[in-house]
């Protein structure tokens, strides 16, 4: 048996890694050959048998529920050829009664899925005598997309992990609060995949009603149900070739879940009123605000479904836990909603930096936009942000309080008299000064309150408050 201990081996180290999960497979693949090692990734644990008796083998990495032989009978048999030869088992929280027993049969060390690639890449370092100081390796060549901010240490190792899940087939599961970006990181995660000229399809599983998400998902034939009145192509079949993000996974209901199952497992599906399977070679990515693992104890969600989906685990940070990132985000963002420079004034920032953001980044867009509308200048000012945002604001420096007055004065006049010059035609007036209507109702609103002239009758439409 042609089996390398650590200590002889002077080439780098061959890893066989056995898992009948293509997605598991491809992504623990892709990892060790990115940190520096050969790898030899094999379906099932006959094969790995074989394997070990023609080639030289450092190190197998093996999953524990397999069909067939078992993790824990491939570990066995190995060890009868070879006492000594380096064991790691993959498994479910469900499995690690048997490998904590594994470990008396020879198993160096198990990990719990989903795997964290750090913990995987320490304990194949040291079971082949590697140093356990050498940095994880990521694409450090990979450019973020136009308008995507890492600025924080957070977001930099995130999008470190994800240039690295991204090169494999894996099925990946973000998680994180409500409004942090998930839909963002499965952009990128397909963007810098190989599989990025094709189609990224996605389906929020919360914003689809029950009874039609089936359809959705799988498609429907004419007349398999009322209303269907013609053929239907499901959004698996438009992602054939490319990747589908199911966002809010958790909302499923539990027999579309046993669906989504089989497709996980083996790509194919039938449309509702049809026979006919048909396969898509769609890679997964699933996103939730919700914590899986409790969902599965609660019953709520299928053990087997969340093992399938969450072959790797990608959590984004609350917008609180990045502070770094939020200037330069509402910096973005302003530029993006308004048609003219604008600036957030010191105590502005100081409110967005102090503040928690319990809505995160959705939340930072929606206050941005508010104070879109309602500056009257180039300059952002707490009085512009929602009142939950500015409590205890500090006071506007000399230098800006006088460039605020300077702009308001000038940005009022400049409505009204573009106002009466249009005879109060909100459409043309806020196209005349290059605004949204919607941002010109805003500005009407805060003018009249200060008591000016804004509702003269209109000639030409309906007045609108």
């Amino acid at each position: 048996m042609p089996v390398a201990s650590p200590e002889s081996s002077s080439h780098t180290p061959r890893l066989l890694i056995v898992d009948d999960d293509a997605g598991q497979r491809s992504l623990l693949d892709s990892f060790l050959t990115s940190q520096g090692f050969e790898t030899v990734p094999v379906s099932s644990g006959q094969r790995a048998l074989e394997v070990l008796r023609e080639q030289e083998i450092n190190m197998m990495i093996s999953d524990v529920r397999m069909p067939g032989l078992s993790g824990l009978d491939t570990l066995r048999l190995a060890r009868k050829e070879h006492s000594s030869f380096p064991i790691l088992l993959v498994t479910a929280y469900a499995d690690v009664r048997d490998a904590v027993g594994a470990i008396r049969d020879g198993a160096v060390n198990y990990l719990s899925k989903p795997i964290d690639l750090d913990e995987l890449l320490a304990s194949v370092r040291q079971a082949t005598g590697l140093s356990q100081r050498a940095p994880l390796k990521f694409d450090s060549g990979k450019q973020l997309p136009p308008g995507i901010v890492a600025a924080s240490p957070l977001m930099q190792a995130l999008f470190g992990d994800v240039s690295l899940v991204a090169a494999s087939e894996s099925r990946v599961l973000i998680t994180g609060e409500s409004g942090v970006g998930k839909e963002v990181v499965a952009d990128v995660i397909h963007g810098w995949s190989r599989r990025a000229a094709g189609t990224l399809v996605k389906v929020n599983c919360a914003a689809i009603p029950e009874t039609l998400l089936e359809s959705e998902l799988f498609g429907h034939e004419k007349g398999s149900f009322t209303g269907a009145t013609s053929q239907r192509i499901g959004r698996f079949e438009l992602a054939n070739g490319g990747t589908i993000f199911l966002d809010e996974i958790a909302d499923m209901a539990p027999q579309l879940q046993a669906k989504l199952l089989r497709v996980a497992q083996d790509g194919r599906f039938q449309r509702i009123g049809s026979n006919a399977e048909i396969h898509s070679d769609a890679r997964i990515l699933a996103a939730t605000n919700r914590n899986l693992e409790e969902e599965v104890k609660a019953g709520r969600f299928r053990e087997d479904l969340f093992y399938r989906l969450n072959v790797v685990e990608l959590n984004v940070p609350p917008l609180r836990e990045r502070r770094e990132d939020i200037l330069p985000l509402a910096n973005q963002m302003l530029a993006s909603l308004t048609q003219r420079p604008a600036r957030l004034s010191s105590s502005v920032a100081n409110c967005l930096e102090a503040y928690s953001w319990p809505g995160n980044v959705r939340e930072l867009r929606n206050a941005m936009e508010r104070a879109a509308l309602l500056c009257r200048g180039d300059l952002i000012v707490p009085e512009h942000l929602p009142a939950k945002i500015r409590p205890g604001a500090p006071a506007l420096s000399p230098a800006e309080s006088a460039d605020a007055i300077k702009l308001d004065e000038v940005e009022t006049q400049a409505v009204l008299q573009t106002l009466r010059k249009n005879d109060f035609n909100r459409t043309a007036t806020a196209k005349a000064l290059g605004i949204s209507r919607r941002a010109l109702i805003y500005k009407l609103q805060r003018l009249r309150e200060m008591g000016q002239i804004v509702d003269g009758p209109p000639k030409n439409e309906t007045q609108i408050n």
